[in-house]
């Protein structure tokens, strides 16, 4: 991969692109913390060559929301499982308007029925 590769993905939320340091220091947080979300598998981290934690932007959204629970004085645990069924409700509905939206156009005059 060139720098020119490297620069044009920094634009893609899923690209590792910070380390550990630097997601905590963004976040507010300790890398203890990122580790924590991470042993609850909300996020996990890519590897580097070396090793190395690398998180992405989408990550890091996910992480910032667990630490607002957190902050709240939600157990990581149960904040890493409450963003897990937002997640998961968000989904659901987002289906159920697909659904609807069809359901909608398949009962709209003009349509053969």
């Amino acid at each position: 991969m060139t720098a020119d590769d490297s620069f044009g993905r920094l634009d893609d939320d899923d690209y590792p692109a910070y380390t550990m340091g630097r997601a905590a220091e963004m976040l507010g947080t300790t890398q203890g913390f990122l580790r924590a979300v991470g042993e609850a598998r909300l996020i996990t981290p890519l590897r580097s060559e070396g090793g190395h934690r690398r998180y992405s932007r989408y990550q890091l959204r996910i992480a910032a929301r667990a630490r607002e629970l957190v902050d709240q004085g939600t157990p990581v645990e149960a904040a890493c499982r409450i963003i897990v069924l937002e997640d998961q409700l968000e989904e659901a509905q987002r289906i159920n308007a697909e659904y609807r939206r069809a359901a909608d156009s398949a009962d709209s005059p003009g349509n053969g029925a």
